[in-house]
């Protein structure tokens, strides 16, 4: 679950800084019948204002009421989405530091009278974190103690654990 909107690793063309931090405030410039997006983000070591392009010349007409709606609201959702979105990413040349942006919501940990659980995890953004990370912090274990569960075979998936994933996967501890 993210708490926080992530980092943005961009360098500031001010200062020597890596980092931006996104304040979730849309700019939309018009002309004429067009419109220009941006993202504003503020640079974490001198603060001037960076622009991540959302939307270029883009007609009125092609953007859903709703959408122009939260852009002109600075809605905080509409920012995380459109961070989580590759094309963005990709047209900005911008990478995200989820560091300290996240938490485990899980559940209470199965009595330890059970010789197997069968456990799903759901993301509820696309977070890349390592699968052995969750279980370690889920169960209150040692991230070496997990990795040794995997080599062992007491921890199976159809995923690998040890590789970053963004999305839903399912795990089966033997005890």
């Amino acid at each position: 679950m993210p708490t926080r909107l992530p980092e943005i690793l961009r360098r500031c063309p001010g200062c020597a800084s890596e980092r931006l931090r996104p304040n979730g405030k849309f700019r939309v410039n018009a002309h004429h019948k067009l419109l220009d997006v941006w993202l504003l983000a503020l640079c974490a070591g001198c603060g001037t204002t960076a622009r991540l392009t959302v939307m270029e010349r883009t007609p009125v007409r092609a953007i859903a009421p709703d959408t122009l709606d939260r852009l002109h609201a600075n809605d905080a959702g509409l920012a995380a989405e459109l961070l989580q979105d590759p094309a963005m990413l990709h047209r900005n040349r911008i990478a995200l530091d989820w560091t300290g942006a996240w938490r485990l919501d899980a559940g209470p940990v199965p009595p330890p009278d059970q010789d197997t659980i069968d456990v799903r995890v759901r993301f509820a953004a696309r977070i890349p974190v390592r699968p052995v990370r969750l279980v370690a912090e889920g169960f209150g274990l040692a991230r070496a103690e997990v990795e040794r569960l995997v080599e062992s075979g007491s921890l199976v998936s159809a995923v690998r654990l040890n590789a970053r994933l963004t999305g839903d996967f399912t795990f089966t501890l033997k005890r």
